[in-house]
């Protein structure tokens, strides 16, 4: 049998620390932290309260979990983090990344001094954070012009539909391609259309919102979402992407048809708002398609809106 000062040994040795957190957030006892990388001595905080070392907002937080993790007896996993903005006394300026943590919290079947506890133990993954966000960021984007894919569009039509259900703020939608892609890559190469669909996703970058999302469909194909904006605003929106698409196009392929016509790159664009009729996104998103269409068949380089 283990006794209390092998036991207590063994706490000290943890890799992690673990937390003895009153209902009221005062550190009550704290164990372990070895793990030298990550952690610093702790022992200074036993007797003072969150709110003393946290500021208010994440303060509340804390103190918010231990509450469920007291009321609900299971073991919660939170993911979260803190920076030097969190925390009292410490200047704004410092690590501009924030250190993520992982917290396992336990509610005790006892108490200290007349309170209740939970058991906090906390663990730095600051670095499998950071590669989980650059790998998620990875399946997010096309590589070609670095906007988002078709995968991500998904995610963001479903969650703005949603939005647009629940809380019934203007979404609009813009379907927009290249005209004569073909004969650019018949004429020029491959390489002068990829130069094409780059330019046009540096032009919605700099020309959209950050609110916008811009996303590359396939080939030559965009889709941008316009939170917050009718299909009035949208469709000016539409038109100064096809202008500064065609001022930065013109002239930079001599292309001509089979007939020696002169030829221009440009985009055209179909713009459409989510309905209180449409049963699904993909609803609205084949009328932008329509609307490209009509587009296409009626000349190129325009703005048609469904």
């Amino acid at each position: 049998m283990i006794d209390a000062e092998q036991m207590t040994a063994v706490l000290a040795a943890l890799p992690d620390p673990a937390f003895l957190i009153s209902r009221n957030g005062r550190y009550v006892a704290i164990y372990g932290g070895q793990d030298e990388r990550y952690y610093h001595d702790g022992s200074s905080l036993v007797g003072q309260y969150i709110s003393d070392i946290i500021k208010p907002d994440k303060a509340a937080w804390f103190i918010a979990t231990i509450e469920r993790a007291l009321a609900s007896k299971v073991l919660l996993i939170e993911e979260y983090e803190l920076s030097n903005k969190d925390v009292n006394g410490l200047p704004d300026e410092g690590p501009s990344e924030p250190i993520w943590f992982e917290g396992r919290i336990k509610a005790l079947d006892f108490k200290i001094d007349n309170e209740d506890v939970v058991l906090w133990v906390a663990s730095n993954i600051s670095q499998r954070h950071e590669l989980e966000t650059r790998l998620r960021a990875q399946s997010d984007t096309d590589q070609l012009t670095g906007l988002f894919n078709r995968r991500r569009l998904k995610r963001e039509l479903s969650y703005h539909f949603n939005a647009f259900r629940r809380h019934g703020y203007a979404v609009s939608l813009l379907m927009f391609d290249l005209d004569h892609l073909k004969l650019l890559n018949d004429t020029c190469g491959h390489h002068a259309g990829d130069s094409a669909i780059r330019k046009i996703a540096q032009i919605c970058t700099e020309t959209l919102r950050q609110t916008d999302i811009t996303c590359r469909f396939g080939g030559d194909e965009f889709v941008v979402v316009l939170p917050h904006l009718t299909l009035e605003h949208a469709t000016v929106t539409a038109e100064r992407i096809r202008t500064s698409v065609e001022q930065a196009l013109l002239n930079t392929h001599q292309l001509h048809t089979q007939e020696n016509m002169p030829v221009s790159i440009s985009i055209s664009i179909g713009v459409t708002q989510i309905s209180p009729q449409d049963g699904s996104y993909e609803q609205a998103l084949k009328r932008a398609d329509s609307a490209l269409y009509q587009a296409k068949r009626g000349g190129r380089n325009q703005v048609v809106t469904a």
